[in-house]
């Protein structure tokens, strides 16, 4: 009998395919690549939400979490996809800079934010008031990661590249039985494709709409994310990664004129230089209106979970809630009430 029946295999399902690996379970994942949030994802780590000068919830142990997480699967897939990159946030004026230090005065903002000025001039990029530096920061190569643990994953028969059917899905009394795949428990981790899940479909996801660019510079020259109203992202080669926009009416994956020329526009606000659109992309992200994600155990039947909602910040909150469902399933250890999906049950009640 198979210990965990996974279906998605985004950032989500990754998390806690390798969640339950590392504590020696078995493991089987369903994936059809119907859902692509995670594969165009920026991939930035960043414990600040520059908008507001506010703390990520729970920064610091997401990312105390996943420098290891991601290590191991470094070492797992040989590949590297944890880049330990400072973001710089460009100031428009000096009040920028005065609410910039106002707020790294804050103790939950301390760890996170520089209290110097960067004065570095980039070429490409008129900064007549400097930068400030975000602090244990960078990105995740998800594309990459997507890649590559899917290919580990079916080196070891562990992956099915096929769609689930739910109607195909039967309880036993050792958990459920998938087409004659046994399991203790089942997982969903179907980021915005949850809508077609006959278990979950209630719960509030909202998805977000996001379009990303890979643009070529050759005039820029940046080693580090700048992020504004957008980020850029450097990938080498005079190639740079930009993103995002946000629309919450328009549910599909392909690019827009509005995002396009969005897009453009915020660039046009961070470089000075000459750039060429080379790659056009858009994805659903899977976001809950009070922006905590979607963890916890089905009312009925207590082998059916779910993992999703992790919205803009997948790579860093994947790890963390992973093994928050984990030890809630297997130790239970209660969940947080602010992420379980009971807050959700009980106001339908």
């Amino acid at each position: 009998m198979t210990d965990y029946i996974i279906v998605g295999s985004g950032l989500a399902g990754i998390a806690f395919a390798e969640i339950a690996l590392e504590h020696n379970k078995t493991i089987v994942v369903f994936d059809n690549a119907s859902q692509s949030s995670s594969k165009i994802a920026g991939g930035l780590y960043n414990p600040v939400i520059l908008k507001r000068f506010s703390e990520v919830w729970q920064a610091q142990e997401q990312l105390d979490l996943m420098r290891s997480f991601y290590r191991n699967i470094e070492n797992k897939i040989n590949s590297t996809v944890d880049f330990k990159t400072p973001i710089l946030r460009k100031f428009f004026s000096i009040e920028e800079q005065n609410n910039w230090f106002a707020a790294s005065d804050k103790l939950a903002l301390a760890p996170f934010l520089s209290t110097e000025l960067v004065h570095t001039k980039f070429a490409g990029i008129e900064s007549p008031y400097n930068y400030g530096q975000v602090l244990q920061s960078g990105y995740v190569d998800s594309a990459l990661l997507l890649e590559k643990y899917k290919e580990y994953l079916d080196e070891r028969f562990l992956l099915f590249k096929e769609s689930f059917l739910y109607d195909n899905l039967v309880f036993t009394d050792s958990g459920v039985n998938y087409n004659g795949i046994e399991a203790k428990q089942i997982i969903f981790a179907e980021g915005f494709g949850m809508h077609s899940n006959p278990y979950f479909n209630t719960l509030p996801l909202d998805g977000t709409k996001g379009e990303l660019f890979i643009i070529e510079a050759k005039e820029l020259d940046l080693d580090v994310i700048v992020n504004t109203s957008v980020f850029i992202l450097p990938l080498g080669n005079n190639l740079f990664k930009v993103g995002a926009t946000y629309n919450w009416k328009d549910k599909t994956n392909m690019p827009t004129t509005e995002g396009k020329q969005e897009l453009i526009d915020r660039i046009k606000e961070i470089i000075s230089c000459d750039f060429t659109i080379k790659q056009h992309f858009a994805g659903v992200r899977p976001t809950v209106k009070d922006r905590r994600p979607l963890i916890g155990t089905h009312r009925d039947h207590a082998a059916v979970h779910i993992l999703n909602g992790l919205g803009t910040r997948g790579v860093m909150l994947g790890p963390a809630m992973a093994k928050a469902l984990f030890e809630w399933i297997e130790l239970k250890k209660p969940l947080d009430p602010v992420i379980d999906i009971e807050r959700f049950y009980k106001k339908m009640n």
